[in-house]
């Protein structure tokens, strides 16, 4: 999405720059991806003229262009003559879409481009180069060149792809005084042409009937900003679509009135139907594609490109001005299959304002009458306006639990209210209705996301006070079931919602739901289960040497491939050994009664049974159970089955707990107190030392403890005696990186805690 500063001024009254504008796009969630400031072509005067010596026509000029130092340009104008003035494009100038660098013509060099008034844009004359007043200032712009934004628009957020939009979010943001605009209401008047809508796919549909126009150019300030953004001018009434398009974010079309037979007639088209577009390209049509027809046939592809029949020209003088809304999916998916992308669908596939059809097809013709004339002799609409956005119920509390930063209650009513939202803000339930243009917003979490980006991202951190106890409805975050998992010593795991077909096979005979068009091929599913991916992750990280672990997840499972067909569900995992090696006691491998007490530490003391009968393919035929509660099946556990390990090439022992549906658990109300999570892995290193037997253990640990703020953790796993009276003692250090850390870094950090370790105690490191 392109727009030019001055474009942004008409709907933004603001003290801020370009630079600084672009800055706060990007704060609050529109990345300007380029600032461009294009360099103005100048007032520069012919001081020499000699003919070119490889050329009739062209001459070697050395113009003055107040720099101080004379610059060659060749040129081929007839008027070129010593003592003109004109106008001269530098090298980083853009001509007519082309950027001026400087090359030799013909062999000699030219250092820019002496341009005639239709290169500049300001006349048609192509016959010489410009000649401006003699009291021109050498080397000021002869044009201005606005500054172009360029910013990647992303799907959740069509209103972006206005210019008011842009600037009611900068407004909204500090940046300035929002501008509204003035646009006229749309009212049927007339004899214009029916309209006929057959298909539920086209929401509103108008149209207004402009007889007696004369084709002319678009004013310099449409034609220029179009150009500014890299969209030519032809004339005025396709200029007046294409800049409501970027202006309204409401895509038009205009038809030649005298090609149209009958009434306009919105409808599906025929399975095999054909279509020839403006741009002289054939299509044939599937019975889901919205098109545009009269009597004879089709006219145009709704939302999508206009047809090669009753498409304006530079002889037409009477034309049917169209403004409508249509289906988003239906456009992107006749778009997609066609594989044509204009303007048009771009936002029709977002979704547009639903109630801007009327306010835009009334600007539209207001542009094109004012500079072609004519008579309006009619309008006529079909469809309905109202708007799409629904009413949501917002408590102002839940912006705290989802972002844990405290903002004042008036605070987010102003950024609301600036916003264009609507609806009761008061009490501890809101009912608050976004603006039309944000057909995005449709639940609490985006009403969120729109405080915090305009309140300011940096600001989360800032003002959290992690000993502050927050009550939580655990409804659907199911908080207090993951921290009792946590607290036996489980790993929270978070995969992706998909699965692997070849994996759900050997492990349950649920349908499996397959994916249409799979992200990658390991992930073809819509998982029927949890266990899969958990069982991936074990595979994985036993492959990497670490066999011994301990997960659950708590997630989303999917009966079918319908809308709400899907349940949530618990799965826990626990491989290898129960604790690390440790020289007071042997490790035991873990078993099914490990994860049978991590089930019955879910039901809260609540009664169960156990049945051994039909364990599912997963599990090992003699260790498995159920938990039940009269036929109600609660949980179950067991081992995995070792057939499937050998599949999944996973040779350390598995047991496992499923918690089938959560809603068969009881939810308890539990608070909880902030975790900082470090944000790079834990680094273990094993060391041995060699002390007197009446050294304390505890000395040498605290030793190596304090030879880092990075270690978290030191524990003695192995101590035995020696002959001379010395023992040896190994203990284990988990190091905590607060950064990248490499090899040198580590053996540098493993040197350190030696030297401490022998410094402050008598001991010296075991080489074997």
């Amino acid at each position: 999405m392109k727009w030019t500063f001055d474009w942004l001024q008409d709907y933004l009254k603001t003290n801020l720059s370009a630079s600084e504008i672009a800055d706060m796009l990007t704060r609050t969630g529109l990345e300007v991806e380029d600032l461009i400031a294009p360099v103005a072509p100048i007032a520069a005067k012919i001081v020499e003229c000699r003919p070119h010596e490889n050329s009739d026509h062209l001459h070697v000029l050395m113009v003055d262009d107040g720099s101080g130092t004379l610059r060659q340009v060749v040129c081929g104008a007839p008027n070129v003559r010593v003592g003109l003035i004109s106008a001269l494009a530098i090298p980083g100038c853009v001509i007519e879409g082309h950027e001026i660098q400087s090359g030799k013509l013909r062999g000699v060099l030219s250092d820019g481009m002496m341009c005639s008034g239709r290169e500049l844009g300001v006349n048609d004359d192509h016959s010489g180069i410009i000649e401006l007043p003699e009291d021109t200032e050498i080397g000021s712009a002869v044009i201005e060149c606005p500054t172009i934004f360029d910013a990647g628009i992303t799907p959740n957020r069509p209103d972006y792809l206005a210019v008011r939009g842009v600037a009611r979010d900068l407004s909204a943001a500090g940046a300035g005084e929002y501008i509204a605009p003035q646009d006229d209401t749309f009212e049927i008047s007339g004899k214009a042409r029916n309209v006929n809508i057959k298909t539920d796919k086209c929401r509103a549909y108008k149209l207004a009937e402009i007889h007696g126009i004369s084709m002319a150019k678009s004013c310099d300030k449409i034609a220029s900003r179009l150009a500014a953004i890299g969209i030519n001018p032809k004339n005025a009434p396709i200029d007046a679509t294409n800049y409501i398009c970027y202006d309204m974010a409401q895509p038009m079309h205009c038809f030649d009135a005298d090609e149209i037979h009958g009434d306009i007639i919105v409808r599906l088209a025929n399975a095999g139907e054909e279509f020839t577009d403006l741009f002289g390209n054939k299509h044939e049509l599937h019975d889901k594609d919205i098109v545009i027809a009269d009597a004879d046939g089709i006219l145009a592809l709704a939302g999508v490109v206009g047809g090669a029949r009753g498409m304006t020209t530079d002889n037409t003088k009477n034309i049917i001005l169209e403004s409508a809304y249509f289906d988003p999916v239906c456009v992107r998916k006749t778009a997609k299959r066609l594989g044509i992308s204009t303007d048009a669908s771009y936002r029709y596939e977002r979704g547009i304002d639903p109630t801007i059809t009327g306010p835009a097809l009334m600007c539209t013709v207001k542009i094109i009458t004012d500079a072609c004339g004519g008579n309006v002799i009619g309008y006529n609409a079909a469809g309905i306006d109202t708007p799409l956005n629904p009413e949501i119920d917002f408590a102002p509390d839940v912006f705290f639990k989802k972002t844990g930063i405290e903002m004042p209650i008036d605070e987010m009513q102003n950024i609301l209210l600036r916003l264009g939202y609507t609806g009761k803000m008061d009490g501890k339930s809101w009912k608050i209705t976004a603006p039309n243009s944000r057909v995005d917003v449709q639940i609490p979490e985006t009403v969120v996301a729109d405080l915090i980006r305009i309140y300011g991202y940096d600001k989360v951190g800032l003002n959290y006070v992690p000993e502050k106890v927050v009550p939580v409805e655990h409804n659907n975050l199911n908080i207090p079931l993951k921290e009792k998992l946590a607290a036996r010593g489980l790993n929270e795991s978070i995969t992706f919602g998909f699965g692997n077909s070849r994996v759900e096979e050997i492990l349950t005979n649920k349908p499996i739901i397959r994916i249409a068009n799979p992200i990658i091929v390991d992930l073809d599913t819509a998982r029927n289960g949890l266990l899969g991916n958990l069982l991936i992750a074990v595979s994985n990280n036993e492959k990497r040497g670490y066999p011994d672990l301990n997960l659950f997840e708590l997630g989303t499972v999917f009966d079918g491939d319908i809308p709400n067909e899907q349940h949530t569900g618990i799965c826990i995992v626990r491989s290898g050994v129960t604790s690390p090696k440790h020289w007071q006691k042997r490790n035991r491998s873990v078993d099914i009664y490990d994860v049978k007490s991590d089930i019955v530490s879910l039901l809260n003391g609540q009664n169960f049974t156990i049945e051994t009968e039909n364990p599912p393919l997963w599990a090992h035929p003699y260790r498995y159970g159920a938990l039940y509660q009269g036929k109600k099946k609660l949980a179950e556990f067991g081992e995995l089955h070792p057939s499937v390990a050998k599949k999944l090439k996973i040779k350390t022992n598995v047991v496992i707990g499923i918690v089938e549906n959560i809603d068969a658990l009881p939810r308890p109300t539990v608070k909880r107190k902030s975790i900082k999570l470090g944000e790079f892995q834990p680094v273990t290193r094993d060391f041995a030392f060699i002390v007197p037997n009446d050294f304390p253990a505890a000395k040498l640990v605290a030793a190596a403890q304090g030879a880092s703020n990075l270690i978290s953790d030191v524990v003695v796993f192995d101590s035995f005696e020696m002959p001379d009276g010395q023992k040896s003692v190994a203990f284990t250090t988990t190091i905590i990186p607060t950064e990248k850390m490499s090899e040198d870094d580590l053996a540098k950090l493993h040197s350190d805690i030696i030297a401490a370790v022998e410094k402050k105690c008598p001991a010296k490191v075991r080489d074997k």
